[in-house]
C-alpha cells in the first residue's frame, strides 16, 4: 500500500471531523498554541500537511506556514480553506520535497514519520527538516509509542480502541519493525467498512538517533501539546529537535 493510494480522494473527503476527534477544541488549540511559540517570529513548514488541520488555523495566529504534501486530494481538500498566497504548499515526499525558503520551524504531528515505512527513509526526513531550517531552527515530532508490552509471546494484533460503531486494531511485525492499522467502522448491518494504514514504529531512543544523524540535539521531550511529563506510561510524546 503505497501512501499516494491510501490518502485518496475519499480518504481526503472523509479526513475532517470538525469540532470532534483530531479537530475537537481540546486537542488542537494546544497543539497551535505550542507550535506558535516553537515558530516565534519566524515561518514553519509542515511536512505531511494534509488538509490544514492544524496549518490553518496557525496561519490564523499569524505565523506564516509553508507544507510539504504527497497526496493531491488532501491538497485540494486544503485549498478549499484556504488559498496558495495564505498557504503555500510543494507536492512532494516530505523526506526528499524541497520548498523554497528558510524556516525557524519545521513540524510533523500525529504519527506521520511512522508513514515513512523504512529506517533510512525516516533518517532522510530528519535531514530533509534540518535542510530547511535556519541555525538555531526546530524540528517538532509528535509520535505514538509503540505498545508492544500489549503484545503477548505468540500474538500478532492489540486493539488500540473499541466503541459503539467502531473497532480499532493495529497488526505487528515485530521482526521487521512494522505495524499495520486497521479501522472498522460498522452500522446495525452485515457490511462494515476498513480502512488501513502501514507504519515503521520507531522507539523514542531512534528517532533521537535519527536527530543525531540529522544534526539536530534533543531539546526536550513531553508527553504532549501541554507539557506533560514523558514517563514510562506515556502513549506518545512530543519530541522537539533544535540545530545548533
Amino acid at each position: 500500500m503505497r501512501q499516494d493510494e491510501i490518502w485518496d480522494a475519499e480518504a481526503a473527503r472523509h479526513y475532517d471531523t470538525p469540532g470532534e476527534g483530531m479537530f475537537a477544541a481540546e486537542v488542537l488549540g494546544p497543539t497551535v498554541d505550542r507550535l506558535a511559540a516553537l515558530a516565534g517570529d519566524g515561518p514553519a513548514l509542515e511536512f505531511a500537511i494534509g488538509t490544514g488541520r492544524v496549518a490553518v488555523p496557525l496561519a490564523a495566529r499569524g505565523v506564516p506556514v509553508t507544507g510539504i504534501e504527497l497526496s493531491a486530494p488532501m491538497i485540494a481538500q486544503l485549498r478549499t480553506k484556504v488559498d496558495a498566497d495564505t498557504i503555500p504548499v510543494v507536492a512532494g515526499d516530505m523526506a526528499t520535497a524541497v520548498a523554497p525558503g528558510e524556516f525557524s520551524l519545521v513540524y510533523l504531528i500525529y504519527n506521520t514519520i511512522a508513514n515513512l515505512l523504512t529506517q533510512a527513509e525516516q533518517v532522510a526526513c530528519f535531514r530533509n527538516a534540518a535542510r530547511h531550517l535556519a541555525p538555531g531552527g526546530r524540528f517538532v515530532v509528535e509520535l505514538w509509542v509503540p505498545e508492544l508490552r500489549k503484545l503477548p509471546p505468540g500474538q500478532q494484533a492489540v486493539v488500540w480502541h473499541s466503541e459503539p460503531g467502531y473497532v480499532g486494531l493495529d497488526t505487528y511485525d515485530v521482526l521487521n519493525q512494522q505495524v499495520v492499522s486497521h479501522h472498522f467502522r460498522f452500522g446495525d448491518g452485515r457490511q462494515a467498512e476498513l480502512f488501513r494504514t502501514p507504519h515503521r514504529y520507531v522507539w523514542p531512543a531512534e528517532l533521537d538517533l535519527m536527530g543525531q544523524l540529522g544534526g539536530f540535539a534533543l531539546e526536550s521531550r513531553h508527553a504532549d501539546w501541554t507539557g506533560g511529563e514523558f514517563t514510562a506510561e506515556s502513549r506518545s510524546h512530543v519530541s522537539v529537535y533544535r540545530l545548533p
